[in-house]
C-alpha cells in the first residue's frame, strides 16, 4: 500500500493557526481545542510548540499568535510582488478621496487582503493584512468571481458556505450568478450593507498580461459618510483609473 503524502501532524498544526483570527486573537486552551476539534491534551502540544518557536506566545492561560507568524506568509508575498507595486497607487487613491483602500486576492472561497491603506474604522472587525472574508459577500471578492471561468466559479459554488451575514446578503445561487455577471460586464462592483450593516464597498479588478482577473482593489466607507451617488460618481473614475494603473506597472515589471 503506497504511503500517504499527507502529513497529519502538520494539518493539525496549521488547524491551531487557523483557529486564531479578528474574532479569536486570544484564546485558551479549551477554546482552541474545540475550534480544531482536537483533544486538549494535542492541542496543548501544538501550543506550546509554537511558542517555543516564537510564533506564539501565553501568560499560562491564554494563548495568541506572535508577529513572527507573518514570516510564514512572507515567502509568498515577496514572490507575489503585486503588494509592492500596488501600494502606492493605493496610498495615492486614499489621499485622493479620504477614505480606506485596499488590494485582496482569492484564496478557495474568501478574499484575503494582501494590501491596505486605512484611513478610519468602518467594521466591528479591524481590517489588517491577511484578512478574510467570505468572497460572495464583499466587492472585492464579487470582482474576483467574476474573472473565474465557468468552471472554476462552478466549484466556487459546490464548496462555498453561503450565510445570511447581514438582512440584505444575497444568497440564492441564481441570483449570486447574475449578480456576477453585471459585474463582468461592469467592469466594477459596489456592495451596500452585505457584508456588515452600515458598510459600503467599490471594488475593480487588477489584470495581468494575459487581461485575467489577479486581484481586486475596493474603496470602503460608512453609509454615514458616503452617499450611494458619491461612490459611483465621484470615486469609481478614480477607482478604475488607480487599477489601470496598477495593471500597466505589473505587467511592466513582467515583462523587465
Amino acid at each position: 500500500m503506497a504511503e500517504s503524502p499527507h502529513v497529519q501532524s502538520l494539518s493539525r498544526g496549521l488547524a491551531v493557526i487557523r483557529s486564531f483570527n479578528a474574532q479569536h486573537p486570544r484564546q485558551n486552551l479549551s477554546s482552541v481545542a474545540e475550534a480544531t476539534g482536537l483533544a486538549r491534551a494535542t492541542a496543548r502540544r501544538f501550543l506550546h510548540t509554537l511558542v517555543a518557536e516564537g510564533y506564539a506566545d501565553t501568560d499560562g492561560s491564554e494563548f495568541w499568535l506572535t508577529p513572527a507568524i507573518l514570516e510564514l506568509g512572507y515567502s509568498y508575498m515577496s514572490g507575489l510582488g503585486l503588494p509592492a507595486i500596488a501600494q502606492p497607487h493605493l496610498e495615492k487613491l486614499s489621499r485622493t478621496i479620504d477614505e480606506s483602500c485596499s488590494l485582496s486576492v482569492l484564496d478557495g472561497t474568501e478574499v484575503v487582503y494582501v494590501g491596505r491603506v486605512p484611513v478610519r474604522r468602518i467594521m466591528t472587525v479591524n481590517i489588517t493584512i491577511g484578512t478574510r472574508f467570505p468572497a460572495y459577500a464583499t466587492s472585492m471578492g464579487r470582482v474576483l468571481l467574476a474573472g473565474l471561468t465557468p468552471d472554476a466559479l462552478d466549484r466556487y459554488f459546490e464548496s462555498a458556505e453561503i450565510n445570511t451575514l447581514t438582512p440584505i446578503t444575497k444568497i440564492d445561487e441564481v441570483d449570486l450568478r447574475a449578480t456576477l455577471q453585471q459585474v463582468r460586464n461592469d467592469g466594477w462592483c459596489l456592495v451596500d450593507q452585505e457584508l456588515e450593516p452600515g458598510l459600503r464597498s467599490l471594488a475593480a479588478p487588477i489584470h495581468n498580461s494575459s487581461g485575467e482577473v489577479i486581484a481586486a482593489v475596493n474603496i470602503s466607507t460608512q453609509t454615514s459618510v458616503r452617499s450611494l451617488d458619491t461612490l459611483v460618481e465621484d470615486f469609481l473614475p478614480e477607482l478604475l483609473s488607480t487599477c489601470r494603473d496598477i495593471s500597466k506597472d505589473l505587467i511592466a515589471t513582467a515583462q523587465t
